[in-house]
C-alpha cells in the first residue's frame, strides 16, 4: 500500500488533484475534515469528549453538535480552539490509522491484487501531525493571485478575506521544505495530470 498526504493552502486546487487520483488511479481518499465531521456525529468518537469539554449547550435540538455554536466559541477563544483541536485531530489520526490497518490486513489475506493507493488530504497536514502516517507528502501550489481568483469565483470571498485566511496558514517556503514533492497548479488540468502521472511512476 502506498500512503500519500496531499496538502496546500486554501484555493490551491487540492480537490482537482484528489479527483484525478480517485477517478484515474482508483485512490481511496481520506479527507481529514470530512472524517472529523463524521467523528463529531452522535455515534462518533469525538461526540462525547466535545460535550464534556464545552457543555451541553453545544448540542442542538436534533441531538447533534451545533457546529455554529462551537465555531462561535472557538473563534473568540484561542484556548478553546486548542482544546477542540486536541480532541478532533488525535481522533482523526486514530481513525485513519485504523482504516489503513484494516486495508493492510485485507492485502495480507490476498483480497486485493493491485497496489492500493491511499490519499490523506488536509490543509493543516503538518500542523495536525498527519505526516507521521504518510510515506510521502505532496504540496499543491498555486500563486496568491490564482488562489484569490478561485476563491472569489467559487466561494464569493472578498480579497481581504482571502488574504486573511492565507495569512493564518503555513507559508509556502515551509510547505516546500517539508513536502516530498510539489505539484504546480497555476496552469490547466492537463499539466496537473502530467505531474501526478510522473510522481506515481
Amino acid at each position: 500500500m502506498r500512503v500519500i498526504g496531499v496538502t496546500g493552502g486554501v484555493g490551491a486546487g487540492k480537490s482537482t488533484v484528489l479527483e484525478i487520483l480517485k477517478d484515474e488511479y482508483g485512490a481511496r481518499l481520506l479527507p481529514a475534515d470530512e472524517i472529523g465531521r463524521e467523528l463529531m456525529e452522535p455515534e462518533g468518537a469525538c461526540f462525547a469528549p466535545v460535550i464534556e469539554t464545552f457543555g451541553k449547550a453545544v448540542v442542538g435540538a436534533d441531538g447533534r453538535l451545533d457546529r455554529g455554536k462551537i465555531a462561535e466559541i472557538v473563534f473568540k477563544d484561542k484556548a478553546a480552539l486548542e482544546r477542540l483541536n486536541g480532541i478532533v485531530h488525535p481522533g482523526v489520526r486514530r481513525e485513519i490509522k485504523e482504516r489503513l490497518h484494516r486495508r493492510r490486513e485485507e492485502e495480507e489475506r490476498g483480497e486485493e491484487a493491485k497496489e492500493y493507493l491511499a490519499v490523506i488530504e488536509s490543509a493543516i497536514l503538518f500542523e495536525a501531525g498527519y505526516e507521521e502516517i504518510c510515506e510521502e507528502i505532496w504540496y499543491v501550489y498555486a500563486s496568491e493571485e490564482t488562489r484569490i481568483r478561485r476563491l472569489t469565483e467559487s466561494r464569493g470571498y472578498t480579497r481581504e478575506r482571502c488574504l486573511k485566511v492565507m495569512e493564518s496558514q503555513m507559508g509556502e517556503a515551509e510547505l516546500r521544505r517539508r513536502a516530498s514533492a510539489v505539484i504546480e497548479n497555476d496552469g490547466d488540468i492537463e499539466q496537473v495530470r502530467g505531474q501526478i502521472g510522473t510522481l506515481l511512476k
